[in-house]
């Protein structure tokens, strides 16, 4: 049985359309992305499946149990991480974890057992008598996350998990995230982050002003616009003076800097590369680095949602 099944889910707010007639399904015990621009409907959605929001139409199963008029038991199935955070600062963490396990009607026996588990699983263990209003943000998501885990779900909902996170947190989580798909639990991940999407999930659904653009691995649908290719490249005296130089070259479509690095797409790798290589014997800026790139999945995102990038002959950047 697939996890949640959605069939022509509206949402309307007044004259706002936030979900536009979507469908889709999401198996059992794989990671599905939920990836779009701010405003693209992915909270609506969440908000929706986790029965806290009424749809306008359409309907949405949890494990074959329909999320508005069997909520209670749809609900026990799933644990739920919004991106803000519903920790109690004034409470310690094992406060807190207790709490989210009694509102779970998680047993006394069973919540002490699988709070002193989560809690070591995320490295709070040691910090479980500290009130949270002490902590940073990696900490209070961290705990956020353990709570919503805490009577064992078989569907984790997680609304932008590692938002504006650490390094530590973020690969705590995702090494969170392995363990639970290793164990056959399904992850519903809403996110703008496309790298977290691109290395986390099995299938991604690309949504945009409420409509669904594209559902598929990120692999194949990277292949879907497989003639886009670049050439990453780095200078020896940095990129302020070729930023300006380089939209010139014949064989460039379009400029992106990243990091140290520029971007260059091109319908001729071979051809941009000689290009690229005679602009630095004649400025006297050595190549340091140049690698050929096929599509990336922000490349798909930016193709699918129309989302401006910085482009030859401007400087326009919408991402």
């Amino acid at each position: 049985m697939d996890a949640i099944t959605v069939q022509n889910l509206t949402k309307r707010f007044s004259d706002l359309v936030a979900v536009d007639n979507v469908s889709f399904t999401v198996r059992s015990g794989e990671v599905f992305g939920y990836l779009g621009p701010n405003g693209a409907g992915k909270t609506t959605t969440i908000r929706i499946l986790t029965g806290i929001t009424a749809p306008t139409g359409g309907s949405a199963r949890i494990f074959g149990l329909d999320i508005v008029s069997d909520t209670i038991r749809a609900r026990r199935q799933m644990g739920i991480v919004y991106e803000t955070s519903n920790v109690y600062d004034d409470l310690t963490a094992w406060q807190n974890i207790m709490f989210a396990g009694e509102l779970y009607n998680v047993g006394k026996q069973e919540r002490e057992r699988r709070g002193k588990e989560l809690l070591e699983v995320f490295g709070l263990w040691e910090r479980r008598k500290d009130r949270v209003h002490g902590y940073s943000k990696g900490m209070k998501r961290r705990l956020t996350l353990a709570m919503g885990l805490i009577n064992d779900p078989k569907l984790l909902f997680l609304d932008e998990p590692t938002s504006g996170l650490d390094v530590q947190s973020n690969l705590i989580i995702r090494d969170v995230l392995h363990d639970l798909t290793n164990r056959g639990v399904t992850v519903f991940l809403t996110t703008h982050n496309i790298e977290e999407a691109n290395v986390t999930c099995d299938r991604v659904a690309i949504i945009n002003k409420g409509r669904i653009a594209a559902i598929d691995s990120p692999e194949r649908l990277k292949k879907t616009i497989q003639s886009v290719q670049s050439i990453e490249v780095a200078f020896e005296k940095g990129i302020a003076k070729v930023l300006a130089d380089l939209p010139g070259l014949p064989a460039a479509n379009e400029i992106r800097k990243e990091g140290d690095k520029v971007r260059i797409y091109t319908d001729d790798p071979a051809t941009l590369l000689e290009e690229i290589m005679e602009y630095a014997r004649v400025h006297q800026n050595r190549v340091v680095s140049a690698t050929t790139r096929g599509p990336t999945l922000e490349d798909v995102f930016i193709h699918l949602t129309g989302l401006s990038t910085q482009v030859k002959g401007g400087d326009k950047d919408g991402r």
